[in-house]
């Protein structure tokens, strides 16, 4: 602080109580002074142009399911009260927690002061007043994405996500898990479908170049071949100063002249090589080494390469994060962004593989059905009356475990039709899986030693070589929920596998050296963090829960 400078007075802090802890309190709170701030969900005036009128007001601050109501009194407030009601109206208040019986949840504020108003203009708010517990079209508010968040079912939404998110966390600390950071930025293609977004920076550096050339153009011929003359000239006068015997100074200025003009020369004809475009090699090729990284990167489409690495040091490890698919599908179960958990153990195999997944998806449905209630009674009242009943069921009940061959087997002898048709070699469609778990079995189902043509190379190559160690966890609702398997540890089998899979041996060296060096037995799987918000919500369009939902022509905020 400079001398005589007045010490900076900040405002004291706000003190808010978040509107969850006034309603689980509920009566117990009564008398309570308090700061809220929140949201109005539904707002009524009353008593309008008498003199003393007042106002209910239905607020939410995010904090859990159920809104407080606010008592307000026009003459706390000093202007009319219309300015309070309108829906989208953000209020920060201090008042006295009080019982009402009339009120859902027994208690509301009554108002003291109105510290902070944001206005809403009622005519332009986009999200229209819904009688609560009611929910907007899901397709509607997607348009909103800035917006939705205030919504019954989007808000419930997010905290079940949040649940889920530490659950996660709990779940594997618990087991004993290491949490590790798995980078977004990629040169491998893990699952090898090739549907990756390529990172680089050639075309900022293309624009870049482009509109320096504009400003200042490459050097002609012409330009490069006068420069020459320029540096023959000194050449020249540097052989007539040492044949005259000049002194030792008047040669040393004009040798460094000299030097001066090849210099020149050199740059001129290195920047007349400089052409706009992307850079490409004589075959037309891109020059990746030209690039940031010298190679093609992409975002990661699944973090499980580097998981490998870890969990061959540190024995059971996970990772949660982003992962990105260049699919361009618009369908309601594709996302180009999406979160994932992936878990991978040492010296594991398939079995110990799908008890980790079982016990996982039964944690988390345990978790939401002790932490999340409200969502969840919200869900069934407003969009799928079975979410609690399907929540119940799959952390009760042990999971069936059948093969691939015999699953086919179930769906040949089935008295219906699919859209798909089903023989031995195909990828289960989501109509083949929810069959299993929700009309034969009725319970989730595990499917394991898939056809080794329809996986990924990394899973290990069974005995009969045309089946892999791999394992689909499929729940009811959404079909397959968790992707799985034992990995392939041998180096030659491994070598192979890439080779069938048209990848190239060299951006995988690094992978296989696990192999080289102290190859274990391991496994592991993933599981699509929205997947599971599915299948616990009963909605079904992914793109209602992830905040931001990114695919193809998409990309808001």
């Amino acid at each position: 602080m400079a001398p005589g400078e007045a010490p900076e007075v900040l405002d004291p802090p706000s003190r808010r109580t978040r509107i969850r802890a006034i309603l689980d309190g509920g009566k117990a709170q009564a008398g309570r002074r308090v700061v809220v701030g929140g949201w109005v969900r539904a707002g009524r005036e009353q008593g309008h142009g008498a003199p003393d009128p007042f106002a209910f007001l239905d607020v939410n601050d995010g904090s859990c399911q159920g809104n407080l109501q606010l008592f307000v009194k026009g003459e706390v407030v000093g202007y009319p009260l219309a300015r309070l009601t309108a829906t989208g109206t953000s209020v920060f208040v201090e008042g006295v927690v009080r019982r009402d019986e009339r009120a859902k949840h027994g208690v509301e504020l009554a108002v003291t002061r109105v510290l902070e108003v944001g206005e809403v203009d009622a005519a332009a708010y986009p999200l229209p007043k819904t009688k609560t517990g009611h929910s907007l079209d899901p397709a509607y508010i997607r348009d909103f994405v800035h917006l939705r968040a205030r919504t019954y079912l989007i808000s419930a939404v997010f905290r079940i996500r949040s649940e889920l998110s530490f659950a996660t966390e709990k779940y594997f600390r618990d087991e004993g898990f290491l949490h590790v950071h798995t980078p977004i930025l990629t040169t491998s293609d893990c699952e090898g479908a090739g549907e990756m977004f390529q990172v680089t920076t050639l075309f900022s550096q293309a624009q870049k170049l482009e509109a320096e050339l504009k400003e200042n153009p490459a050097p002609t011929q012409a330009d490069i071949d006068a420069a020459k003359i320029v540096a023959k000239e000194k050449g020249d006068t540097v052989a007539q100063l040492k044949s005259a015997q000049a002194t030792k100074q008047e040669i040393s200025t004009t040798v460094s002249d000299l030097k001066k003009a090849k210099q020149d020369v050199l740059a001129m004809e290195e920047r007349s090589k400089l052409k706009p475009g992307i850079p490409r090699r004589e075959d037309g090729s891109v020059a990746f080494e030209k690039d940031f990284f010298k190679c093609p990167a992409y975002l990661t489409v699944s973090g499980q390469l580097h998981l490998e690495t870890l969990a061959c040091a540190l024995g059971d490890v996970y990772t949660f994060g982003p992962t990105f698919r260049a699919e361009h599908s618009h369908t309601s179960r594709h996302l180009a962004e999406f979160w994932m958990v992936e878990a991978e153990f040492a010296f594991a195999n398939l079995q110990d593989d799908m008890n980790y997944a079982e016990s996982y998806v039964q944690y988390l449905c345990k978790w939401l059905l002790d932490h999340c209630q409200e969502e969840i009674e919200f869900m069934v009242k407003s969009h799928d009356k079975d979410a609690m009943e399907r929540l119940k069921l799959v952390s009760s009940t042990p999971f069936e475990r059948i093969s691939y061959t015999k699953a086919v087997e179930i769906l040949k002898d089935a008295d219906r039709k699919f859209d798909n048709k089903v023989e031995w070699g195909i990828d289960l469609a989501s109509e083949h899986e929810r069959y299993l778990t929700e009309v034969v079995f009725k319970k989730p189902v595990i499917v394991f030693n898939y056809p080794k043509g329809i996986k990924a190379f990394y899973m290990r190559l069974n005995d009969d070589e045309k089946r892999v160690a791999a394992m689909d966890v499929l729940v009811p609702k959404v079909g397959e929920l968790i992707g799985g398997s034992q990995r392939e540890e041998r180096l030659d089998v491994l070598e192979q596998r890439i080779l069938d899979a048209g990848l190239p041996l060299e951006r995988y060296d690094k992978y296989m050296d696990l192999r080289r060096y102290g190859s274990v037995r391991h496994s592991g799987f993933g599981m699509g963090l929205e997947r599971m918000i599915l299948f616990a919500t009963g909605l079904d369009n992914i793109k209602d829960v992830i905040a931001f939902p990114r695919y193809p022509g998409r990309a808001d905020l």
